[in-house]
Order: structure tokens, then C-alpha cells, then sequence
């Protein structure tokens, strides 16, 4: 039913196109909608109508990142007001994707807001665990916006470059989108173990340093 209904979705052009692709994109973490469709397929089906000049390429590309941005920040108030009680009933109890959200967002901080963006899960949970968690409204609108940006002109124009073979792009990225995270995880994780290598290096040579002699002033 799903796969009929987005095969459906390329028959549109003009402004139900736009409306269906941005109202998909913005409740996927609003309204929970990213548990039955993540919102990199609809922003690919987005590429694709554009890529068929059934919509304009630069619209589509505005209005995702609009859609996701606007999507994220109703998210993430929505967790601050009534995620407790959300935590507490289905289909959120008990969820294992909450406390791994949690968990990352504790050790990450804002960039952990940004990187979710591109994780299916994670993308539909963060907003709403950065709002229980009381992350700063400000430092998740910077990262949120950040990654609503590259991840929203990114798979518009992968859609649209793609084209025909849009199928075979959207399996790929649902198996290497995982891979991806844990390979950018690594990386920062290296870099943040060479700063700290750096900071104790640069306070054993401080301690190395022979200490001023106060020289007496005449009276």
C-alpha cells in the first residue's frame, strides 16, 4: 500500500506535488510519521519529479528544507511539553531507538542533532529527546538547520540526478546510512581523543617550565 501510494506520488506536478513531498517531510519527526516512512525517500521522490520538470528543481530543494527544519522544531517543543508522558505509553515505551537517541545526544551534544538527521531512526527521535533532554532551543537550532540543510539539498539532488533508478538509490542509502554514521562517530571520536593527547601534552611541558623568580623590590 505504502509502495503504491508513493508510485502515486510521481504522477503529481505543480503544487500537490510539493505539498505532499513537504507535508511528509515535516511530519516525520512533528508527528512521528519517520516510524513508517523515513523522509529521505520522499524527499528523493521530490528529486525525481523535478529531474521529470514536473516541479522546479530549486523549489523543491527550499521547501524540504523548510518542510524538515520547521518539522524538527515542532519536534523538539513537543518533547519539551509532553515527552515525559509520551516516554511513558506506546509506541515510544520502552523503545529501544529512545535511549540509544539519548544516549548519543548525551555524549554528542549538538553535533549528535546534526548527525541524526541522517539515520532514519534517529532522524524521527532526536528533535523529541533533544526537548526532553533540555538541550538549549538555540544550540539545536543551529545544528538542526545545519543538517536540514545538507540533508535536504543533498537528497533532492540525488533524486533528481538519479532519475529512473531512484529504487536502487533508496535501497542503498537504507543499507549504508548506519555505516555512514558510525564512520563520522569514528572520525570525531579520533579527532577528540588527538585534542586531549594535545591539551595533556601541552600541560606536561607547562609543568616542565621553570617557575619565574619574583625579584624584591627596594624599600
Amino acid at each position: 500500500m505504502l509502495t503504491s501510494l508513493l508510485h502515486g506520488l510521481l504522477s503529481l506536478t505543480g503544487w500537490p506535488a510539493y505539498l505532499i513531498v513537504g507535508l511528509l517531510c515535516f511530519g516525520e519527526a512533528a508527528f512521528f510519521l519517520g516510524f513508517v516512512l523515513p523522509g529521505e525517500i520522499a524527499v528523493v521522490y521530490g528529486g525525481v519529479l523535478a529531474s521529470r520538470h514536473q516541479v522546479s528543481l530549486e523549489w523543491m530543494c527550499a521547501l524540504v528544507v523548510l518542510a524538515a527544519i520547521l518539522g524538527d522544531s515542532v519536534g523538539y517543543e513537543v518533547g519539551r511539553h509532553i515527552g515525559p508522558i509520551l516516554l511513558r505509553h506506546r509506541p515510544l515505551k520502552n523503545l529501544k531507538g529512545v535511549d540509544q537517541t539519548r544516549d548519543f545526544l548525551r555524549r554528542r551534544g549538538g553535533p549528535a542533532v546534526f548527525l541524526g538527521r541522517f539515520v532514519s531512526v534517529l532522524r524521527a527521535l532526536m528533535p523529541g529527546v533533544a526537548g526532553v533532554s533540555e538541550l538549549r532551543y538555540r544550540t539545536f537550532l543551529v545544528f538542526n538547520a545545519l543538517g536540514g540543510l545538507v540533508w535536504g539539498i543533498g537528497f533532492t539532488i540525488a533524486g533528481f540526478l538519479v532519475g529512473k533508478s531512484y529504487e536502487h538509490f533508496l535501497k542503498l542509502v537504507g543499507r549504508t546510512g548506519t555505516y555512514v554514521l558510525i564512520g563520522v562517530v569514528a572520525v570525531l571520536a579520533v579527532l577528540l581523543a588527538a585534542r586531549k593527547v594535545r591539551n595533556r601534552r601541552r600541560g606536561r611541558e607547562q609543568e616542565r617550565e621553570p617557575a619565574g623568580t619574583s625579584v624584591a623590590k627596594p624599600d
